[in-house]
């Protein structure tokens, strides 16, 4: 059985992850508006914190996703507040 060593990240490599979090923040952030915010908007929260900790270049988008995501979690709460529901109803 052959052992490896672990592989270390390059500072290159750590801050492309730390986009693609921020990139899936936003859209996590997003869909969340209208599909199970009660997942994807926490889900958006940590990603967009993750990616702006790991100082990703597109910070405006993990920001973005981080207010999407705050905004799912109030929209939740309004949503049992008045509605005793977690989903949307047309009509």
């Amino acid at each position: 059985m052959a052992l490896t060593a672990p592989t270390r990240t390059t500072p290159a490599a750590r801050r492309r992850d730390a986009d693609g979090m921020a990139v899936a923040s936003f859209v996590l952030g997003l869909i969340g508006l209208l599909l199970f915010n009660a997942v994807f908007g926490p889900c958006a929260i940590a990603l967009g914190t993750l990616a702006i900790a790991r100082q990703t270049e597109r910070r405006g988008r993990a920001l973005l996703g981080l207010t999407l995501g705050f905004i799912d979690v109030i929209v939740l709460v309004a949503l049992v507040t008045l509605d005793n529901t977690v989903f949307w109803q047309f009509g």
